[in-house]
């Protein structure tokens, strides 16, 4: 018999778990950072209404009508849409594979907050502790392991046993713990310029570049091109209520996004660090801006731990798309394909893993092994893998049939015609003007244009 999940509220916690990821934590800051603050923000929730819920529902719909795997899910219904499901397979391999690389990172720097290396001011040393661990062979690989480790133990005890209980407790620790750094970083002496720039929109900073840097933040952040909603879906009870659990998934992740800003934009702003710092605003500023806070080890322990929790609900939901694929359509076992296939995944990852330091050549134009991976499945599959799913719906599917299957659990789906009309032609206009600039952007690095 196929696994279930025990309770709506364990599917919802999954399933944003999933959505939740290192991109809450440190990319929205830093896009928000990068592009204009509130203006950017305000952009970000209009585009999540109009394009990521709709296109959330149109996931997690198809999952529970199929009951199946992302790939047997469009196979089921049309089997010349199968190779969709093949790309979502192939992209979560790719992401989790670059994914458990930087998951390594946040256990070595997790272990660094607990010894107490992390408590200190000093950004040349933060730096270099970055810049030896990335020169580090043999510890990159060490925490990289051990990251899919925890994963394939998670992953190996099921959807009720095992995502499902782990999401149970990580979700509701992560909410608790950014909660507490966010309130600690809202309280600090001009932290008010913070939460104004976070929140107080100046209109004179939006333009184009802006609004598709909110409408990809948007697009990233709920993962929809990846597969783990329709998977996640499938294990859906036929009673559960989907137009409330695909309102509260993406709102749920936009909450935590905004938390993660509060969390960090006011401390860098009253301790006079730059918000704009990318990667190196999580590993080497925010360290920094931590040991300049009273109590700076508890709360950068915390945030460590709160990175860890984030990331593993991620990664499990990415591993579960391939184990689901290899459990449902081709009937293996689920204890031996979880292992076999997280161990796959962990030595496509080791490339990826040494290409900061050790690998550092190009492979493809200007792209080294983690920087192929990452704009290969986030810039094609990924965005490429959405464009085809509201394709597939609005008129494969067709939202008359994702409507009655909505409606199944007893329930009006009031704005039907709204979400008919937004999949069928705003969703896919959207996401197909990321999708041209996602492709220019790829050509472009792999010719080696700047």
């Amino acid at each position: 018999m196929r696994d279930k999940w025990s309770s709506n509220l364990g599917f919802i916690l999954a399933a944003s778990g999933s959505a939740i990821g290192l991109g809450n934590l440190w990319k929205f800051p830093y896009n928000t950072g990068s592009n204009g603050g509130g203006a950017f923000v305000l952009l970000y929730i209009l585009f999540l209404v109009i394009i990521g819920i709709p296109l959330m529902l149109a996931a997690i719909t198809l999952g529970r009508k199929t009951e199946l795997s992302v790939f047997g899910a469009y196979r089921s219904i049309d089997k010349r849409w199968a190779f969709v499901g093949t790309l979502a397979i192939i992209c979560g391999f790719i992401i989790l594979a670059f994914y458990s690389t930087v998951g390594g990172w946040v256990i070595f720097y997790l272990k660094s907050a607990i010894v107490g290396d992390l408590s200190t001011t000093d950004s040349a040393y933060l730096n270099s502790l970055f810049d030896n661990l990335l020169n580090s062979p043999i510890e990159l690989l060490s925490y990289q392991f051990i990251f899919m480790i925890a994963t394939i133990l998670i992953v190996l005890k099921g959807i009720s046993g095992g995502i499902e209980k782990a999401s149970k407790i990580m979700m509701p620790a992560l909410f608790i713990m950014i909660i507490i750094i966010a309130v600690r970083s809202i309280t600090l002496k001009g932290g008010i310029e913070g939460i104004e720039f976070l929140f107080v929109p100046d209109f004179s900073k939006i333009n184009m570049n802006v609004a598709m840097n909110a409408l990809g933040q948007v697009f990233f952040s709920i993962s929809i091109g990846i597969g783990t909603m329709i998977t996640y879906g499938s294990y859906l009870d036929k009673k559960d209520n989907l137009l409330s659990t695909a309102t509260l998934i993406p709102v749920l992740d936009t909450i935590i996004a905004i938390l993660a800003g509060l969390a960090i934009l006011p401390a860098v702003f009253a301790l006079g660090f730059e918000p704009t710092d990318g990667p190196k605003l999580m590993f080497v500023t925010l360290p920094a801006v931590f040991s300049s806070m009273p109590f700076g080890y508890f709360f950068s322990l915390l945030f460590f731990i709160l990175v860890l929790f984030a990331a593993l609900t991620s990664s499990i939901s990415m591993l579960e798309v391939a184990v689901s694929y290899f459990v449902d359509e081709k009937g293996k076992k689920r204890v031996p394909t979880t292992i076999i296939t997280g161990g796959f995944i962990f030595l496509l990852g080791v490339p990826s893993s040494l290409s900061l330091g050790a690998w550092s050549f190009k492979v493809l134009g200007n792209l080294n092994f983690f920087d192929l991976y990452d704009k290969l499945a986030s810039n094609i599959l990924l965005t490429t893998g959405a464009f085809l799913l509201a394709i597939f719906v609005g008129w494969v599917l067709t939202p008359e049939k994702a409507i009655e299957e909505i409606e199944s659990s007893k329930i009006e789906f009031k704005l039907a015609k709204i979400w008919s009309l937004l999949i069928k032609y705003v969703v896919p206009i959207a996401i197909g003007i990321i999708l041209v600039n996602s492709y220019i952007d790829f050509i472009k690095s792999v010719l080696g244009i700047e």
